[in-house]
């Protein structure tokens, strides 16, 4: 059975371009919007791993992060931060905070298809 991902940014062509590039290997679901997710979690839809962007307008990914590790229903889904943020203390803290890994964008598809493998096999 496909491992399930969430993948979580608020612009539609990187969905489109991670979708393209994880859709065959793993079960592929989009959302804009943590609160979504979230919404979708509370309804036992449970990943094998979520991907988030930091920016988005209705939750920061940070947020977000500290959402789930906060909860322990949720803690154990492992977090990839996909993000355009380079700041390198922000970076450190959210590994910290319990984030799996943390890409910049842009980013090398390929690699990201790497990092996925390495946190859920």
């Amino acid at each position: 059975m496909k491992k399930k991902i969430i993948l979580i940014d608020d612009k539609k062509s990187i969905g489109k371009i991670v979708a393209t590039y994880l859709n065959k290997e793993y079960n592929f679901a989009y959302f804009e919007s943590p609160i979504k997710v979230i919404q979708n979690l509370e309804q036992g839809e449970i990943p094998d791993l979520i991907i988030s962007d930091i920016r988005m307008p209705e939750m920061m990914g940070d947020d977000f992060l500290r959402y789930l590790k906060n909860n322990k229903a949720y803690q154990s889904i492992p977090i990839i931060i996909l993000s355009s943020e380079e700041n390198t203390s922000k970076r450190i803290r959210l590994l910290e905070e319990g984030a799996a890994d943390y890409i910049l964008k842009p980013f090398n598809p390929l690699e990201l298809k790497i990092r996925v493998k390495k946190v859920i096999g």
